[in-house]
Parts: structure tokens; sequence; C-alpha cells
């Protein structure tokens, strides 16, 4: 590249890791708002988080549109290259992210406002909590360009699985003792699974900054320790 050709795709770089972190942002403040809604039972913000989505979709197409027009014009290689590509893969999965918390955020009107919430919640909680660390985590080591805290996080998703197959085996219990919590407990075992999920795209990003960085992409296994699947065949 010649100067003027580098400095110009240096902003391009600059404007997508913006927009990835303004996207950051939003889903973060989805995934929170909408563990305050179905906490609180709180329809308005519940309504909010829907209605977030739409920016977060509008930002994941305008970095897809940037990106592949920066391709088109600088035809970066190597390193250059993975940094838009990674910029994409990013986008990809906090667009999901803010699909699976607007998915919790519309289960907060249809859950019964009889049963008491507060015991199976707080394990909910709990796990939004962890995912949330671990997207804010991984977010700055994706802009930082920090291997070692993108494989904290990618080695940490065994943590929320196990606060998931906890939660999972509770709830399952609360159904066995009670019909009548069956449909409470069927839609937090929904919000649970979501939330298990945004950890998965987590150390998803988190495997694109290591791709990003050592140019290749990550051999190990990925740490699981989801056994709902098992124990629901179980029961």
């Amino acid at each position: 590249m010649t100067d003027h050709t580098a400095k110009a795709f240096d902003v391009d770089l600059q404007d997508l890791t913006r927009l990835v972190s303004e996207m950051g942002g939003l889903a973060e403040k989805q995934i929170g708002d909408s563990i305050d809604a179905l906490s609180r039972q709180d329809e308005a913000l519940a309504v909010r988080v829907v209605a977030l989505d739409i920016k977060i979709d509008m930002l994941q197409r305008e970095i897809e549109e940037r990106a592949i027009l920066t391709i088109a014009k600088r035809q970066p290689m190597a390193i250059d290259l993975r940094d838009v590509v990674g910029a994409l893969r990013v986008a990809n999965d906090l667009e999901r992210i803010g699909d699976l918390a607007k998915n919790i955020a519309k289960r907060t009107p249809v859950i019964d406002r009889d049963i008491q919430l507060q015991k199976v919640m707080r394990g909910v909680e709990h796990m939004a909590n962890l995912v949330l660390t671990q997207i804010k985590d991984v977010l700055d080591a994706y802009a930082r360009r920090d291997v070692n805290k993108a494989m904290g996080v990618w080695r940490g998703d065994e943590e929320i699985d196990a606060v998931n197959n906890s939660l999972f085996r509770e709830l399952l219990t609360y159904m066995m003792e009670d019909p009548r919590n069956i449909s409470l407990c069927t839609h937090l075992l929904f919000c649970a699974k979501n939330i298990e999920r945004m950890g998965d795209h987590a150390t998803n990003i988190a495997e694109t900054v290591y791709y990003m960085v050592e140019g290749r992409p990550l051999a190990d296994e990925r740490p699981k320790g989801d056994t709902t699947a098992t124990v629901a065949f179980r029961q």
C-alpha cells in the first residue's frame, strides 16, 4: 500500500472498530435491561428492549457494508484482512446476542404474576451477570487485540454452563413438585438457555480475537460443561 492508501485503510479500520464497540455497548444494555424487565415484570422496559434490537441490526448491516467496501477498495492482505473479517464475525455474534436478549424480553408479559419469582430469578440473574462480564471482557480484548484476555473469556464459559446446569435441575424440581409451576419454569428454562447461548457467542468472539492476532484458528477444543440435554433425556 502507498502511504495515502495505508492511512485511508487505518481510518476504515478505526471506523469498523468504533461501530463494533457501539454495537457491543447496545448489546450489553439489551442484556441488562431484558433481565431487569423479566425480574421486575416491567413490560414497558421489555418493549424498549425489543425496539433496541432494530438499531443493533442496522449497525450490523452498516458494518457489513463498510467491511465489503473496504475489502473492495483497499484489497488488504494478511493481518489487515483478518482485522476486517474479524469485525464481520464479531458483529454477527453481537447481533445474535441481541436477538437472544430480545427473546428474553418477549417472555416478560406471559409470565404468571401470581407465582413468586424471587428464588428462581436469582439463578437467572447470576447467569446473566456472568455473561455480561464475559462480553465486556471479550469486547475489551477485541479492542486491544489482547489474546490473553480473550483466552480467559474462552476458558470461563464452563462456569456459565455449570450455573445453567444447576438452574436447569432446580427448575425441573419445581415443576415436578407443583404442576402450577410448569408454565413459569418452562419460560425461565428458555431464558436460561438464551443466556447460556450468549456465553457461547462471547467465546466465539474470543476465538475471533485469537484468529485476528495469531493468524490461525484456535486448535484446542472448546471447554463445554452444558449437560442439560443429557439431564432432560434421563428425566
